[in-house]
């Protein structure tokens, strides 16, 4: 390993070690894919009841909460507001 590279990699070091004590914030985050059952279950509502509010079919949503398949796109983002920010579905009629 030349020189280069191991400085390199050893600033990437220096910096993980700043982010990880909270110094510095990392560049890019990434969200955890959401649990639906998890969040169905934390805003205690049933199937059918969470199915209308999300606007999808109650086999949709078994399939996701037995990991049969795994929300995409919109109901990916949908998933993640009511899960992080639950008083938005409390604004809305379900």
């Amino acid at each position: 390993m030349d020189d280069t590279m191991f400085n390199e990699l050893l600033s990437s070091v220096k910096e993980t070690k700043s982010i990880m004590e909270g110094e510095i914030k990392p560049s890019r985050v990434f969200i955890k894919n959401p649990n639906p059952k998890t969040i169905r279950a934390k805003l205690k509502l049933t199937q059918n009841q969470f199915a209308n509010f999300m606007n999808i079919s109650v086999h949709t949503l078994r399939n996701w909460e037995q990991s049969r398949r795994e929300p995409e796109g919109p109901a990916k983002v949908l998933l993640n507001i009511v899960n992080y920010h639950p008083e938005v579905m409390k604004e809305m009629a379900y």
